[in-house]
């Protein structure tokens, strides 16, 4: 259930009356509300677009311009359509308040009114209109994230048919099909591996329990015998630790930022030296970290690495699979971080934080 902060909240109060201003701004910033005040329409109209106030009280008896009309304005501009807006007014008649309504309002309190009353009405819409937009995002990054594995499920599976369609001109030499099977081999294999991210993603989406004591070896061996095959195209000298610190975690989920930092590293070293290891913080997190040898980023793409689900442009998967996207996604669960420290032509460190076993 969403909780309402007044702090958090600016409201912007629209009547032509001081002494009506004046007591609602005092009971207002009582109860921790912002204020914002407007005495005629076109005050009212600038205001709203320039700071987009969270709600909106709305005298409806106004000079120059009715409530009504600040309303039917403020709902036709795109920039503060979405504000919602509750009216105040001594009109009691049921031709006003319908009219109220179909102006975009979404409350009608009649004056006088009981300032508890209205500050239960304004908490009311503000989670409602909180709820809505959490909603939209929430529906927004899942059709992203469809979107996106659409994509990337094509990329090894378009490679599967024409490499496929090659093999079967009988023409080939023996060393062409070769070539051609052991190109469907790599895009099979990272179909599967984005398979099993997906499958894993779901795990983590629905998981609630508490992480447990993690063998951190055998999850390393088992994260380098994943990126084996890698080796064989890229060989490479692989540097561990005697002995890990112990924390908490869960074992498949640590695996797999394992086995994303490993394939990166491999990938991007023109002779691979890659180190292992882990810093115990004086936080009671312990930092582990592979560092390569590789050509090293600059800011501007290390900011880019560990882009979340919120678009498909931001995530392109791998030949090991989602890339980085899903390491993010899984510190996120964990409340824990991940990153990168690089420089350029002196390699990068990646790094993510679990908390020490104490």
């Amino acid at each position: 259930m969403t909780i309402i902060n007044p702090k958090e909240y600016l409201v912007l109060i629209v009547d032509d009356v001081p002494a009506n201003l004046q007591i609602l701004i005092n009971r207002l910033n009582k109860f921790g509300f912002k204020t914002l005040v407007a005495q005629d329409g076109e005050h009212a109209l600038f205001e709203a677009k320039r700071v987009k106030p969270d709600i909106i009280l709305l005298d409806v008896v106004m000079p120059n311009m009715s409530g009504f009309e600040i309303s039917h304005q403020l709902k036709a501009n795109p920039t503060t359509c979405d504000i919602p807006i509750i009216f105040m007014t001594a009109l009691n008649d049921i031709e006003s308040k319908t009219k109220a309504f179909e102006v975009g309002g979404v409350d009608y309190v009649t004056k006088p009114f009981e300032y508890q009353e209205i500050i239960g009405r304004m908490k009311t819409h503000l989670t409602i209109r909180d709820l809505k937009r959490e909603h939209e995002l929430y529906n927004d990054k899942q059709n992203a994230f469809v979107s996106t594995v659409a994509q990337n499920l094509k990329i090894p599976l378009n490679s599967i048919v024409s490499y496929a369609e090659l093999l079967r001109d009988e023409d080939n030499s023996p060393e062409e099909a070769q070539q051609f099977t052991k190109a469907i081999i790599q895009a099979g294999r990272w179909m599967n591996n984005i398979i099993e991210e997906l499958q894993l993603l779901t795990e983590i989406q629905n998981n609630n329990t508490k992480p447990e004591p993690l063998d951190m070896t055998q999850i390393v061996t088992r994260s380098l015998e994943r990126v084996a095959h890698l080796t064989t195209t890229y060989p490479a000298k692989i540097i561990l630790p005697d002995n890990w610190p112990e924390v908490l975690g869960h074992a498949s989920w640590v695996e797999e930022i394992w086995v994303n930092y490993l394939s990166n590293a491999l990938k991007h070293g023109r002779h691979p030296r890659l180190e292992l290891g882990a810093t115990i913080q004086t936080d009671d997190k312990v930092c582990f970290w592979v560092q390569d040898n590789g050509p090293g980023l600059t800011p501007e793409k290390q900011a880019q690495l560990f882009a979340p689900f919120t678009h498909p442009d931001q995530i392109r998967a791998k030949e090991t699979g989602l890339g980085l996207s899903i390491v993010q996604f899984i510190v996120q669960k964990l409340n824990e971080q991940a990153g990168v420290t690089s420089n350029v032509g002196r390699g990068s460190r990646f790094f993510f934080t679990l908390p020490a076993l104490r």
